[in-house]
């Protein structure tokens, strides 16, 4: 019997020793080398481009360009009403990075306080995509180089030193709004909160007169997609996450002779 149960002992190691190599590397470990992996992805994008992209490709580039070429009758029409700009500023101030990360924060912080795996990972790929969308739209501002709506005469220009393209507001606003919108899927009121919040950030950075049409309709667009992308790579589906794992634990009676093993899962 001793036998029996020393060979069962060390299946019972084995066994875990084989849990613990294969079980998957937690989102917090993985954070900073997540990022890189985005960025090699978002950058790359244009080259996977298929033909059948075209029939969204072309209207959206023709809308696009649409935008950018009234943004400066537009701008100098919203410049002529002030009575907005205060309020708009102050309701932008939710898309700027110290707001999101607090949202971002907050999220996990309950996740790891209530044991709520879906809040800790709303948070962490919420902060993951916000990373994401202010390298990307930091490096278009520098290439682009867009003045702003108060830029004098050359306002609305590109490669004239500014950096009005893209909203980085509203890139970064959208970027977390998706994330929080597809986590809580099942949730109507936290969808609606979510992209209607990021919605008023884009509109008041316009309507503040910060940014044009364009440049808030391209950072959304932007951080939609980015938002999105972060969460379909790196979401983890709770029966294959790394909280679910079995767990083998020893039987023994030696009064009525009885050994074997049971087999149980957490979660």
């Amino acid at each position: 019997m001793n036998r029996f149960a020393l060979i069962a002992l060390f299946m019972i190691v084995a066994a875990s020793g084989v849990c613990a190599q294969t079980r998957a590397p937690s989102l917090e470990h993985e954070f900073f080398k997540n990022i890189l992996r985005d960025q090699k992805a978002i950058w790359t994008a244009p080259m996977r481009l298929q033909r059948s992209d075209a029939k969204w490709v072309i209207p959206s580039s023709i809308g696009f360009m649409a935008l950018v070429t009234t943004d400066r009758l537009t701008g100098d029409e919203m410049a002529e009403f002030d009575r907005q700009v205060k309020a708009s500023r102050i309701i932008s101030n939710a898309g700027s990075i110290y707001g999101l990360a607090a949202v971002s924060g907050a999220f996990y912080l309950f996740g790891r306080k209530k044991n709520d795996d879906r809040a800790r990972e709303t948070g962490l790929l919420s902060a993951e995509a916000m990373v994401d969308s202010v390298i990307v739209e930091g490096v278009l501002k520098g290439i682009t180089q867009r003045a702003r709506p108060a830029g004098g005469v050359e306002r609305s220009e590109f490669f004239d030193g500014g950096s009005s393209f893209p909203s980085g507001h509203s890139t970064q606003a959208w970027a977390v709004a998706t994330v929080i919108a597809n986590e809580y899927h099942d949730r109507r009121a936290v969808q609606i909160a979510a992209y209607g919040a990021a919605t008023a950030v884009s509109v008041a950075r316009f309507t503040g007169q910060k940014h044009y049409l364009s440049d808030v309709v391209a950072g959304s667009a932007l951080g939609y997609a980015i938002g999105k992308y972060v969460y379909n790579t790196h979401h983890r589906n709770p029966l294959t996450s790394d909280l679910w794992h079995p767990m083998i634990t020893p039987q023994f009676n030696r009064q009525v002779h009885r050994y074997g093993l049971s087999l149980s899962w957490t979660f």
